[in-house]
């Protein structure tokens, strides 16, 4: 069963919404800059692995390099998504099988 497209453009703006609330506050403490830039980070990568799921395949029985999830995009190009929310194109030789628990 998919989620209906729309579903990911929501979460994406209600994600985004989130973390700029949390960049726009101004901060006297020490260390908030990089909490934000953390929650920024981590809500794009959640985001763009969102919409991926959505539009893209998944690419089943395969795994990156640190056992990452592979997406297939219509071009047919395989990529992971780092911890920063873009999109890292793999080579063949960097793609392996699941390891079964």
């Amino acid at each position: 069963m998919k989620a209906p497209k729309h579903i990911a453009g929501y979460l994406f703006a209600t994600l985004t919404a989130a973390a700029l609330s949390f960049a726009s506050h101004t901060a006297e403490a020490q260390g908030i800059k990089k909490t934000a830039e953390k929650v920024g980070n981590k809500t794009a990568s959640i985001a763009v692995k969102g919409t991926s799921a959505v539009t893209d395949k998944i690419y089943k029985g395969k795994e990156g390099p640190n056992g990452e999830t592979v997406y297939i995009d219509k071009k047919d190009r395989k990529f992971i998504v780092d911890d920063k929310g873009k999109k890292v194109y793999l080579k063949k030789s960097q793609i392996h099988n699941k390891k079964k628990d």
